[in-house]
């Protein structure tokens, strides 16, 4: 079998190590390697389909292949985190992102309640592998998505770490170190993974502005908040899509 049918397997292979590598810093609680092994996944993941298109060599045994690794990569990985922040939130401990070490003691004597609560966070893992197997079996979404993906779901999880490491606004980070706050994220992202709201996609079937206005407003918008806000734009930029998508489908069924 040639190379040029290979490719974009190679490339979901890739996908899958750097998932696998971000579950080992993951469980070391090292989130913001963590976080890079899985921005570097979730550009795997795209250029693999991107591959697949444009060398016309799509078939099963890649779509297959493309939603066992973003279980590990988009699916597990991020309810790890959001586990491993939930724990962090349930205490008095600050953590030193450079060391990787705790000062002071936890609020909860009872370490099985600690644990019981942390673990709400894989709920996500659960969520993410249910929409990813939908999403194999469902023929209506070719040229929109059916509830959100679950590499823009990721990257809301992975901005979390980066954003209590290098926002430098004690109120933002008091906010993002809420329990409440991760809890209600975990509920919240798990649920529009699998919702039933159209979401457009950024493949362009042509380049016209009255066909295509609301993506190129939603990659302008991107681009200016990520100038300007860095990782606090990331769950910015993912709650505009929902919102301009859930706008665009509207507008067409006018």
């Amino acid at each position: 079998m040639s190379f040029k049918k290979q490719l974009p397997n190679v490339l979901t292979l890739l996908n899958l190590l750097s998932g696998t590598i971000a579950v080992y810093f993951a469980v070391k609680n090292q989130l913001e390697i963590t976080a890079a092994f899985v921005f570097l996944g979730i550009f795997f993941d795209f250029f693999d389909g991107f591959a697949a298109r444009l060398l016309k060599v799509q078939g099963e045994l890649g779509k297959q292949l493309d939603s066992l690794a973003d279980v590990v990569t988009s699916g597990v990985v991020p309810g790890i985190i959001l586990l491993q922040l939930i724990t962090k939130s349930l205490t008095k401990e600050s953590w030193d992102f450079i060391t990787n070490t705790t000062v002071n003691h936890s609020i909860w004597d009872n370490f099985t309640t600690t644990f019981l609560i942390s673990i709400i966070g894989l709920f996500y893992t659960l969520a993410a592998a249910y929409r990813l197997a939908k999403f194999n079996i469902d023929e209506r979404q070719t040229s929109s998505f059916i509830g959100l993906p679950t590499p823009a779901a990721a990257l809301v999880v992975v901005s979390l770490p980066l954003i209590l490491m290098y926002a430098d606004n004690e109120l933002i980070n008091n906010f993002v170190n809420n329990t409440w706050f991760l809890i209600g994220i975990t509920l919240l992202l798990s649920y529009l993974m699998n919702a039933e709201i159209v979401l457009f996609t950024l493949k362009f079937k042509e380049y016209t502005w009255k066909n295509n206005k609301f993506k190129f407003l939603f990659i302008l918008l991107t681009i200016l908040l990520s100038v300007f806000f860095k990782f606090i734009a990331i769950p910015i930029i993912i709650l505009l899509y929902v919102l301009i998508s859930i706008f665009s489908s509207s507008k067409q069924r006018i």
